[in-house]
């Protein structure tokens, strides 16, 4: 899994985004893709729907749930 999200890395940021100027404007870079990624994107495991949007709705039905003693 690893490889396949650093394989999504260099394609989509990386090699699209270039050329970069300094390393200032790389973590820059990486720190909205990593955003973007791990809060926005659409992912067809999650019904299409973004992973941070996913995690809240997980939680809040685990607090609903009650637990059997």
């Amino acid at each position: 899994m690893a490889e396949a999200l650093n394989g999504t890395f260099k394609a989509e940021l990386i090699e699209m985004q270039g050329p970069w100027k300094d390393a200032d404007q790389v973590e820059r870079a990486i720190f909205r893709w990593v955003t973007w990624y791990d809060e926005e994107r659409l992912h067809s495991a999650l019904d299409y729907v973004p992973p941070a949007e996913y995690e809240e709705a997980f939680w809040q039905s685990r607090e609903q749930t009650p637990l059997s003693a």
